[in-house]
């Protein structure tokens, strides 16, 4: 006889259930064609390897001027005393910390794939032109538009991946895609290691091949990404309608409503920094960027004080990064499995600061492997700090209007420690470059102490717009509309620090029954989200 059509098994059947069930219950439309992890699969897929790339080879075009300075750079532009090379890193910061705001605007205008894509192009021509230059100026001046090409690609990434990812979920993304930093300094180390032996072909040293041929693989690269870099949720072709809905709806759930229609004027920008968080978020970065580019920008100079060549500094320079990029990824799934992200932002600079007391106090080619050990300790901690820090604020930020401003201010002013960073390590200095090591040291504990201060600001807040809805007086409930506009400061939101027992959540979220009924009155659009208690993620 032939099977019923319309029959199932009663494993599929519970499966099925089971799902929209699991849906249903948390409020979602129901996905008959796909699960959520499937779906969830399906968009990292397309999400997180795209933008790693671009922004490995971002920072690797950025930072391999620190190989090259090994080389041979300082010696064939005359640069080698005094402080020209460190004005010629300093003046990179300049337009990357001017246009990165303008940079969102015009990412959500142009469309992700055209505008990152056309960024990645210019900064890759910009570095076979850094190749080919003959004086100290012409350094500066491709450094100058290095910083203004990729001044969109960083805050631009992370705006990107706030649309796409809830707040419990983010952080082993956020990670994963910062950690192609610690990829780039590794890669670009064991790459400067390769063409620096390419010194003498067609006349040019080793350390010109280094940003000609990195140059060239990023114009190649960026080609490509034009079709493959992704949208919004709104936006891509790859997600069916039942899909978007969905991702839509639990984007919705947990932060608002996005608001994408929401238009930013200039004065809507302005309006995002009346909110004093804004400007702590921004302190936060700044005190890991110091350490940060001190650390990308020197490492190979502080590695070569040790007694190595230069072709093994360049090797010695890669143990170091590989090492971060594995505990920041274990740093990650920690903090999303206990959806906590103070203290895994806090931990980590604890050890990036015994390592610099390592450094401080170990000198000496005799004790060598102690200090080259400390540098495991810098990069795994600052290195595994910045993506918490990073995502904990701009996953904090509810609404298109709020976040792409937010994201490109923190990234915009926290770069700001640049100017800082590339003149901690002076040539004067060397080999012990305590100064460096002392300003890396004290920014490191600014950083932490604003990250304190950010988690008291959000647990106040969201106390006080706990005790507005459980007083009854919801007259501020938001309409939808109105809900887009205001994103994170709407009364109904609620900042993420941790989340607890889903239980205890749902019962210190509930409102008085006077206060729910005013709601319900008022909206149905008003989405649950997380209570003050979840200060930390």
């Amino acid at each position: 006889m032939g099977r019923d059509p319309d029959s199932q098994s009663p494993h599929s059947t519970e499966m099925k259930t089971e799902e929209q069930i699991h849906t249903s219950a948390a409020g979602l439309p129901l996905l008959t064609n796909t699960t959520d992890r499937k779906l969830m699969a399906k968009i990292d897929w397309h999400i997180v390897p795209c933008l790693c790339v671009m922004y490995l080879l971002a920072f690797l075009d950025r930072v391999n001027i620190s190989n090259a300075a090994v080389l041979g750079l300082q010696k064939d532009l005359s640069i080698v005393t005094g402080t020209k090379y460190n004005t010629a890193l300093t003046i990179f910061f300049v337009p990357y910390v001017l246009f990165d705001i303008p940079s969102n605007l015009l990412l959500r205008k142009l469309k992700p794939h055209v505008w990152l894509s056309l960024c990645m192009f210019g900064f890759g021509f910009v570095m076979i032109c850094q190749g080919l230059v003959t004086s100290w100026g012409g350094l500066v001046t491709t450094r100058w538009f290095l910083g203004m090409f990729e001044t969109g690609m960083f805050p631009g990434c992370f705006y990107l991946l706030g649309t796409w990812y809830k707040r419990s979920e983010a952080q082993k993304r956020f990670s994963f895609f910062f950690s192609s930093t610690t990829l780039a300094g590794a890669f670009g180390g064991l790459l400067a290691s390769g063409l620096g032996k390419m010194a003498g072909l067609r006349g040019y040293n080793g350390w010109r091949w280094v940003f000609i041929i990195e140059g060239v693989l990023t114009c190649v690269v960026a080609l490509a990404w034009y079709f493959v870099i992704p949208g919004f949720p709104e936006d891509v072709k790859w997600l069916n309608e039942e899909e978007r809905k969905y991702v839509q709806a639990r984007l919705a759930q947990d932060v608002g409503k996005a608001g994408h229609g929401v238009h930013i004027g200039f004065r809507d920008v302005l309006a995002v920094f009346k909110d004093y968080k804004i400007f702590i978020g921004g302190l936060m970065y700044f005190g890991q960027v110091v350490t940060a580019y001190g650390y990308a920008y020197f490492a190979p100079s502080i590695i070569k004080t040790y007694g190595y060549g230069a072709i093994q500094t360049q090797l010695y320079s890669i143990p170091p990064w590989a090492a971060a990029f594995v505990f920041s990824m274990i740093v990650a799934t920690l903090s999303d499995r206990f959806k906590h992200r103070l203290a895994f932002a806090l931990v980590p600079m604890a050890i990036a600061i015994a390592g610099f007391g390592i450094l401080l106090n170990v000198h000496g080619v005799a004790h060598r492997n102690v200090p080259y050990s400390a540098l495991f300790m810098v990069t795994c901690g600052c290195y595994s700090a910045m993506p918490v820090i990073v995502c904990w604020f701009a996953m904090n930020l509810g609404g298109h209007r709020r976040r792409s401003v937010g994201t490109a201010w923190q990234i915009g002013f926290g770069n700001t420690g640049g100017f800082i960073s590339t003149y901690a390590f002076l040539a004067k200095d060397a080999p012990l470059y305590r100064d460096g090591y002392i300003i890396s040291l004290s920014f490191l504990c600014f950083s932490a102490a604003c990250c304190i201060v950010y988690f008291i600001a959000i647990w106040t807040e969201n106390k006080q717009r706990e005790r507005i809805l459980a007083s009854g007086h919801t007259q501020s409930a938001l309409l939808e509309e109105e809900e887009e506009l205001e994103g994170d400061l709407a009364v109904t939101y609620r900042y993420a620090p941790i989340y607890e027992d889903e239980s205890q959540v749902e019962k210190e979220a509930r409102p008085s029954p006077q206060a729910q009924a005013q709601k319900d009155a008022c909206s149905q659009q008003i989405n649950y989200s997380p209570p003050p208690s979840q200060l930390f993620m």
